[in-house]
């Protein structure tokens, strides 16, 4: 009898952690395949650190993670996925080390869905000219090479665009509507970037001019958290702007938003509306942005033999890395329960958010809550060691192939919650 072929489409850190957590869970009693546009993971997390110290992000945050896969046993084919087929079963791509190449096939039994998104950069005014991010390498550098060779001490503006969260009557109840897909890296941003300003004699928090186009910005944080944060970052010197309603076009000179109101900056550094891959959007199995619907179990409701979990799932707002590990586990005992590998009840996914930030001066801020979900837990604490949390990280990721211990959120948790120094 022939195994079954679970597919995953996409392995940056929800893909690849979803991969490895599927097969310590199911081990030989399945074929794996894993499709990607590229063959690296890009550690996009760590990109302003790179980028404020002065060093390419491309030369440490391109993770090579074959040799994991191989171990594992799963193949791996890079190469861009055109669409699916689900009442076939049957994903269609394209394979791109080299031009040429023609459209193929390939069948599945279970399909897990976790291609991140598209950053909707070209939907903004200017940006190709005036605009900056650290999302990629590209970018970073471009940044990199702008503050360390060409910045002369103007106006620096951090600012995100609104994101289209999609909607479907098949969705859980009860989830909350963001009015961005994620603002935590805007506000670690202007926490490091005000300190590298002070460093480098170019100016203070009072240069940076943070701004969000919901009523408050990260709003998923909660009002526990926002009511220390905000008062703080105001008692510092930035300067603050919610409710711009999104980013009409960025200029040389400053940034105009969608409410009429405009910003002088030399610096604009943009977070877009993320969306959902184009091809996706025409499928049955995804909401009315082209997010794939799932329940808590990250499986969608109609095909059940598909799944999705990080940026691509519907759910997973805000776009956040955190909730895509916890989706990761969900997901691959979903999937060894239904081979029967493992009995007795599952638990669904339980909304929390855990992040983790650079300040700068190796200090950082670590938040966990679950208010916005209507939970009660929240707790925001500063100091060296959320620093050494993210740091360390990055070095549990490198070192275990994204197949990060089960307890490794747990302990995060305790060490952040009870942080002293």
């Amino acid at each position: 009898m022939s195994k079954p072929h679970i597919i995953i489409l996409g392995c940056n850190f929800a893909g690849l952690t979803t991969a490895r957590y599927i097969h310590a869970s199911v081990k030989d009693k399945a074929d794996i395949t894993i499709i990607d546009r590229k063959s690296l993971l890009m550690f996009v997390p760590n990109i302003p650190l790179q980028v404020l110290a002065n060093i390419n992000p491309a030369i440490d945050l391109q993770y090579k993670f074959m040799s994991y896969l191989e171990h594992d046993g799963s193949e791996f084919i890079q190469a861009e996925v055109t669409t699916i087929d689900p009442d076939t079963h049957t994903v269609f791509y394209q394979p791109n080390e080299r031009p040429g190449h023609p459209v193929r096939k390939i069948k599945y039994d279970y399909l897990v869905i976790a291609l991140g998104n598209r950053l909707a950069y070209d939907a903004i005014d200017g940006f190709a000219e005036n605009g900056h991010s650290v999302t990629d390498t590209f970018l970073g550098n471009r940044l990199r090479n702008y503050l360390h060779k060409e910045y002369k001490g103007g106006p620096i503006v951090i600012t995100s665009d609104v994101f289209h969260q999609g909607k479907s009557d098949k969705l859980p109840q009860g989830l909350p509507v963001a009015l961005t897909a994620c603002e935590g890296p805007p506000v670690e941003l202007a926490f490091s970037l005000a300190h590298w300003l002070e460093k480098n004699h170019k100016g203070n928090a009072s240069t940076v001019y943070l701004s969000t186009p919901a009523k408050v910005i990260a709003e998923d944080a909660g009002e526990t958290i926002l009511h220390q944060l905000l008062p703080m970052m105001t008692k510092m010197g930035y300067h603050y702007q919610a409710n711009t309603k999104g980013i009409k076009k960025v200029y040389d000179g400053g940034i105009e938003f969608i409410d009429g109101s405009t910003q002088e900056s030399e610096v604009s550094i943009l977070f877009p509306d993320w969306q959902a891959h184009s091809f996706l959007k025409a499928l049955p199995f995804t909401d009315d942005q082209g997010f794939v619907i799932t329940d808590l179990f990250m499986r969608n409701p109609d095909y059940q033999n598909i799944f999705a979990v990080g940026d691509a799932a519907s759910v997973t707002v805000p776009k956040i890395g955190s909730l895509g590990h916890m989706e990761a586990e969900v997901l691959a005992n979903t999937l060894a329960k239904e081979l029967g590998l493992i009995k007795g009840d599952m638990k669904p996914l339980e909304f929390e958010l855990l992040c983790m930030g650079d300040m700068g001066g190796i200090k950082g801020f670590y938040m966990r809550t679950n208010e916005w979900w209507g939970g009660k837990e929240s707790h925001l604490e500063m100091g060296v060691t959320p620093y050494a949390l993210k740091m360390g990280f990055k070095q549990m990721y490198y070192t275990l192939g994204g197949k990060i211990p089960h307890w490794g959120l747990a302990l995060s948790e305790i060490v952040g919650d009870h942080t002293v120094v």
